[in-house]
């Protein structure tokens, strides 16, 4: 068996471990069931994948972020490890082949929905595998405590019957004491093995000002912080409006959000990551799985709903442990604005039956069907047709959502795939009874080659187009010719949001919506927004050690480097210089002993007695030859 370390070296070139992960993967080796809190950044990835690369089998990754899934297994594969992803959106033979590799090709990852393990399919092919660890990632969603509580996430306890002797590891990098409790309880982790690094970040600085002017400040605190940035803008405008007034300011800006085109998200991605772009201004759809060590500084224009969101979208910053800044900019109206979107997210029982009918009607779905079916969904589109406000629409899907009816995946990038139906030597026939796709025909193998008979294969239109010297719709049209045909199967590229329906469509009226849940859940958010409110409004206690306490973890010490330490130790500072100057006024005409000092002031004597031995100690002061304390 191979070392960890070896392996460490072997594909990540890594010399040696981030603290706490040896012990992590150690616990996992050893075939225990194992919980990892460890904040963002703290690499949590390789407390699964160094052990699974140990073990013989393959691994299954449970993961609710499509987007983080694709990364992780891109980054696999470019490191020379076998990794796929299953999730909502890919065709159900795509679906039928990667699973089948995982059972009798060489795939050492499977990155799966949670919404899958329920599906047939899934836990027929599981069955077959050799299974050697069970990750699962972002933990807390299967906490009703949690901030992001997913019913699918439920289900992996399924996966556990499936596989009794298969041993679990749960990663997580924002859980309270009621979550950690909660995700031992719902995994059935037995015996587990609990690590835990502190949430405190000792580079993190953090900060909060409320400021009439926001984007005044943004432009202060980027001229006086050097390097790359974060700014996390509450709307899509928004983040255009703040990156064009960052420009005219001198400052190298760009926005970002979901309804770019996936070609300008990567573009601006890159440019940020090479940091030929310093400044990123962006909706919360940006930062999941984006490992840049050196942001300098992150700043939220807008409040989080919860602590948990702003922990993790300010960890963002100083991975590489050298000083960064997380700074909140606020206004009065951000409060009410928060307690708005309390009532928002929170609607009514009748409200979400409605959302749930209309939904049905405009994909078109049939009571009894839609079962796992993924669809294309424009919220604006949906909203206008049904003359509901986009928002209060958008709160009540996700409300269905948290309720496992229905999934809303944000928008992402998925490429176009083909794979042959038939032979090469029904495709030869083909060929010789339809002239016309010929030349295409063998210009599309010519780029992608042979393995489109056995897999799925991603291409490229407009690459196709090139070749053929046509236009890219001729390319469409015929690929969708062909798969009329039968000749192939087209998966056409998406890069709109998709709907899943995570159960059969139901009967509005009869909704099996959970009243009691809804209320729990309700009363949650409310102490969250406190918490918020709390964290913002605080003046005397360090700002570091409000996020541990929330955390569960208590601390007497102050980090000394936020907004509130150092306004304390300025404080401090002018109220030890004042002590000094009644302290010189009072032994300039007589000197006296340190009782007559202290009788004579009214400060605490410890307090008074330390600013003494202190100007003893610069020798302001001294003692004279009876033993009382006069001027130098």
């Amino acid at each position: 068996m191979d070392a960890p370390l070896d392996i460490l070296k072997k594909y990540w070139n890594h010399n040696k471990f981030r603290p706490l992960q040896e012990d992590i993967i150690n616990a996992v080796l050893n075939k225990n069931d194992t919980l990892a809190l460890l904040p963002t950044g703290g690499g949590k990835s390789l407390c699964f994948q160094v052990p699974a690369m140990i073990l013989d089998g393959i691994c299954i990754v449970v993961s609710p972020l499509i987007a983080l899934m694709k990364d992780q297994v891109e980054n696999l594969k470019k490191i020379g490890i076998n990794a796929v992803a299953v999730y909502s959106g890919m065709n159900k033979m795509e679906i039928d082949i990667l699973l089948d590799n995982c059972v009798y090709g060489h795939i050492k990852f499977l990155y799966v929905s949670p919404e899958r393990l329920k599906t047939d399919i899934f836990i027929e092919r599981v069955r077959k595998m050799n299974v050697n660890l069970i990750a699962i990632d972002e933990a807390h969603c299967i906490s009703q405590w949690g901030y992001d509580f997913r019913p699918a996430y439920l289900e992996i306890i399924a996966l556990r019957e499936l596989l009794p002797q298969t041993k679990i590891i749960a990663l997580t990098a924002t859980a309270t004491g009621d979550v950690k409790l909660d995700i031992i309880d719902k995994l059935k982790l037995e015996k587990a093995q609990i690590f835990q690094k502190s949430f405190a970040r000792n580079n993190l600085s953090y900060s909060v000002f409320k400021a009439e002017d926001k984007e005044k400040k943004l432009v202060e605190i980027l001229k006086n912080v050097k390097g790359s940035a974060i700014v996390y803008a509450k709307t899509r405008k928004a983040t255009k409006d703040i990156a064009d007034r960052l420009s005219k300011h001198g400052i190298n800006a760009t926005h970002y959000h979901a309804g770019l085109s996936q070609q300008e998200r990567s573009q601006k991605q890159d440019n940020w990551r090479a940091n030929h772009t310093r400044v990123i201004v962006a909706t919360n759809a940006f930062g999941m799985g984006i490992d840049k060590p050196d942001v300098r500084v992150v700043v939220h224009m807008s409040l989080t709903q919860n602590l948990e969101s702003y922990y993790q979208e300010a960890g963002r910053a100083g991975r590489d442990e050298q000083r960064a800044y997380a700074v909140l900019l606020y206004q009065d109206n951000d409060i009410e604005g928060l307690k708005r979107h309390f009532k928002q997210s929170n609607p009514e029982i009748e409200f979400l039956k409605t959302i749930y009918q209309s939904l049905a009607n405009f994909l078109k779905i049939a009571t009894g069907s839609g079962f796992m079916s993924s669809y294309d969904f424009d919220l604006g589109h949906f909203s206008a047709t049904y003359n509901h406000q986009q928002f209060d629409a958008y709160f009540a899907i996700k409300k269905l959502e948290h309720e496992g009816l229905i999934q809303l995946n944000e928008s992402f990038y998925n490429p176009s795939k083909i794979k042959f139906k038939i032979n090469h030597n029904a495709l030869y026939d083909f060929q010789i009874a339809h002239r016309k796709y010929d030349t295409f025909l063998k210009t599309v193998l010519r780029l992608y080659g042979g393995e489109l008979f056995s897999n799925f294969g991603i291409i490229i239109e407009n690459k196709i187009a090139a070749a053929l010297k046509i236009s890219e719709n001729e390319v469409v049209k015929n690929l969708e010719n062909l798969s009329s045909l039968g000749i192939i199967i087209y998966d056409k590229r998406k890069d709109q949001p998709q709907l899943v329906f995570l159960t059969p469509r139901h009967d509005a009226a009869t909704l099996p919506l959970n009243k009691k849940g809804i209320e729990k859940k309700k009363n949650v958010d409310h102490k969250k927004m406190l918490s918020v409110i709390h964290y913002l409004k605080q003046k005397d206690v360090c700002r570091t050690r409000v996020i541990l306490e929330y955390f569960g973890e208590e601390s007497y010490l102050s980090c000394g480097i936020c907004d509130v330490c150092l306004q304390n130790k300025h404080t401090s500072q002018e109220d030890n210089n004042s002590l000094s100057v009644k302290i010189r006024q009072l032994i300039i005409n007589q000197p006296l002993a340190i009782d007559e000092i202290v009788v004579q002031i009214e400060e605490k004597k410890d307090i008074i007695i330390e600013q003494v031995r202190m100007m003893l100690d610069t020798g302001e002061l001294m003692y004279n030859d009876t033993g009382k304390i006069t001027l130098k």
